[in-house]
């Protein structure tokens, strides 16, 4: 959903007029209109009833216009919290780590807030692993990360962004495959892919990829389960979003009883930049 739309209906619930509301924010009349109607497709209602004579909020405008002041104002609250943070050099880019799907479609609300309140700064995309997520943010080799979090770090603060349910990666061929929901009953015994990495809460949110071999491939990312299930014939541990976002033809993806995936912006414990408060604050709002 875009902060402008959001916007631009707050402003025609004041103005109650197309033409006034697009002055309001130096735009043409047919452009503000084509803004508001693609707001009103996103969401599935209509929000102003529209005559020759004058524009009414509908009930579903009404709610959705007390919500966007909200979210309003607690984006502003952001631009002035990052106005005072301690400014970074001019030249910098942000270098930002990311596991995996990372924000997933929460990418570009993410990418908008940040980007608003660092203006001129390029966001470098730094591709992380589980076994070095937390320390490339601790010893400063990414400005900030968005990780799957297993748990706390010393040194390393983390704003929860959201979390998504687990799933078993399964071989479209295996008979698991149709099920609708799995239980770690129901893959007690089989194989799994090992996943790498050192923190304690990592195998505890893998929970049943304990049960692992020497054969068992290992990955340290993700996006490579998907390619080992289907490799090896094995099954893997994710997060349900990997099912849009590592889609293969030759494996499933299962909903597994378990513990889910959370993501989690990360920075470092005693860094109040601009930077890193801007994707703090941005993990908050869009939590809510």
């Amino acid at each position: 959903m875009d902060i402008r739309e959001l916007r631009y209906v707050v402003t025609l619930a004041e103005e109650r007029h197309f033409r006034k509301a697009a002055e309001r924010h130096w735009i043409a009349p047919q452009a503000f209109g084509r803004h508001v109607r693609a707001l009103e497709k996103e969401v599935g209602a209509l929000l102003f009833e529209r005559t020759s004579r004058r524009v009414t909020l509908t009930p579903a405008g009404a709610r959705l216009v007390d919500r966007a002041r909200e979210v309003l104002a607690r984006v502003d609250d952001l631009a002035a919290a990052v106005r005072d943070a301690p400014p970074a050099p001019d030249d910098a880019v942000v270098r930002v780590g990311v596991l995996g799907f990372g924000a997933a479609d929460r990418w570009p609300a993410l990418r908008e807030l940040v980007t608003a309140q660092l203006p001129g700064r390029a966001l470098v995309h730094i591709e992380l692993d589980w076994d070095t997520q937390y320390e490339a943010v601790r010893a400063g080799e990414v400005d900030v990360a968005v990780i799957h979090d297993v748990g706390a770090v010393d040194g390393v603060r983390l704003d929860r962004l959201f979390a998504t349910p687990r799933v078993a990666v399964v071989p479209a061929s295996s008979p698991l495959a149709d099920a609708d929901h799995l239980a770690e009953d129901d893959v007690d015994g089989r194989p799994w892919v090992a996943v790498a990495g050192r923190h304690p809460g990592l195998g505890r949110w893998a929970g049943v990829t304990g049960q692992t071999s020497r054969r068992s491939p290992v990955v340290r990312t993700p996006a490579a389960i998907p390619a080992a299930v289907a490799t090896s014939g094995m099954l893997g541990v994710h997060g349900l979003l990997a099912e849009r976002y590592f889609p293969r033809p030759d494996v499933c993806f299962v909903p597994l009883a378990g513990a889910e995936a959370q993501v989690s912006v990360a920075t470092r414990a005693d860094d109040d930049s601009r930077t890193a408060v801007a994707f703090r604050q941005a993990a908050e709002l869009l939590t809510t």
